[in-house]
């Protein structure tokens, strides 16, 4: 089960290896949360992003995969959609 210290987290991947993963960002979506996870100490300069959905349960917190394939693609499709509009709008702001 995923572990959370303020923005590290810990996740464990199909193989069974433990992850430290920092928060990056939760994003609504269909009404559902979903996080945005990157590999904590990476030394990549792009590192890879891990979308896992968000729960909160009171005060608890929790991470989960995604098992649904269209639910994952919907998710993707809109975050991608995300980027290009905030790409666009650094393009518009850096002509003004």
């Amino acid at each position: 089960m995923p572990e959370e210290n303020d923005n590290l987290i810990e996740i464990i991947d199909e193989d069974g290896t433990t992850i430290k993963c920092e928060l990056y960002e939760i994003i609504e979506f269909e009404g559902k949360q979903y996080a945005l996870l990157t590999e904590a100490n990476s030394d990549e300069e792009d590192p890879e992003i891990v979308l896992m959905r968000y729960l909160e349960e009171g005060e608890d917190s929790y991470f989960e995969t995604i098992d649904d394939d269209e639910e994952f693609e919907r998710v993707s499709q809109y975050i991608e959609n995300l980027e290009e509009e905030e790409a666009e709008e650094d393009l518009d702001d850096d002509v003004e």
